[in-house]
């Protein structure tokens, strides 16, 4: 879906980003993590053609992004920032409708597509769909820039930092719905951040960033298992190492299958972590674990955690 090819780019005489290849297959969570200035924003930013490469390619969907009109590459890509960009006299609505409007699309269709879009993110239309972005929150208007970028029902999603601006349980409660958005969708998604909890939480693939570089390209479990040098290993944390292991392994990797417990079950794509938090909660050392359907298929135990 999105191919860099030995991609550089410079400010002035500082090479921000230094022959930098990545392939992010269709479908693919992709996360690029690392600290300030390492280049992972000024990547984003070379995809949809808002800032220039001075060498290399980028490809999306096979095409080389400089043979496509700026324009009608960005109404393809959906962008969500931290400072979010809303129209400030325009209401939810017409935020949300932006692309949709200039791709010309008729009114019912896109009155429906703004009501799908808020009811996805947890906005009520009928109270949220004629309000100005100054009468919503901060959590409140980042999900309405999310349904803006999707509105168009774009093939890739680029998102910088985007929750990086809000409280941490607003922040948790949007990245689980963006995890959500993502299951469902399957779009491909390339999200920035200096974050590596968010990181582990979200991503598929994690490309961690040095010098303009890519330090390690892997799974989450990958990289937290087998750091490909000290640079990652410090970045991702030496401390707390098994916390952040239980926090991408799931209940379905540990699942007693048919065995029973008590209370109410967790789906089988729970963390271990949720589930190591749900035991303290419930002072219980064994949990009912349930399927999609919401059938108990097993349970969990407490030394299922550590084995």
């Amino acid at each position: 879906m999105i191919e860099i090819d030995e991609v550089t780019k410079y400010y002035g005489d500082r090479r921000v980003v230094d022959s930098l290849s990545l392939a992010v297959p269709a479908g693919d969570f992709c996360v690029l993590l690392g600290s300030s200035g390492c280049g992972k924003s000024t990547t984003l930013k070379m995809i949809n053609r808002l800032i220039a490469a001075d060498a290399g390619q980028i490809r999306v969907a096979g095409k080389e992004i400089g043979t496509i009109p700026a324009e009608a590459l960005r109404r393809r890509i959906g962008y969500v920032i931290q400072s979010i960009g809303l129209f400030p006299h325009w209401t939810v609505e017409d935020n949300v409708a932006t692309v949709p409007r200039l791709l010309k699309w008729p009114r019912e269709r896109r009155r429906d597509r703004v009501t799908e879009l808020l009811e996805m993110l947890r906005l009520a239309p009928a109270v949220y769909r004629a309000k100005y972005p100054h009468q919503l929150s901060g959590g409140e208007q980042q999900r309405v820039g999310v349904a803006r970028a999707l509105a168009a029902d774009p093939e890739l999603l680029l998102m910088d930092e985007p929750f990086g601006a809000v409280d941490p349980v607003t922040r948790d409660d949007l990245q689980g719905e963006l995890a959500g958005i993502h299951r469902a969708t399957k779009k491909t998604i390339v999200f920035v951040t200096h974050d590596i909890e968010e990181a582990l939480r979200l991503a598929t693939h994690i490309a961690v960033m040095q010098n303009g570089g890519i330090a390690q390209l892997g799974s989450p479990l990958d990289i937290l298992e087998h750091p490909a040098s000290d640079f990652v290993a410090d970045f991702i944390g030496r401390q707390g190492i098994g916390l952040k292991l239980l926090s991408v392994r799931k209940i379905a990797d540990r699942m007693r299958a048919g065995e029973t417990a008590e209370g109410e079950p967790l789906a089988l794509d729970t963390s271990l972590r949720d589930a190591l938090s749900a035991m303290t909660t419930r002072r219980t050392n064994r949990l009912a674990v349930c399927d999609a359907a919401g059938h108990r298929v097993g349970a969990i135990a407490l030394a299922d955690l550590v084995r």
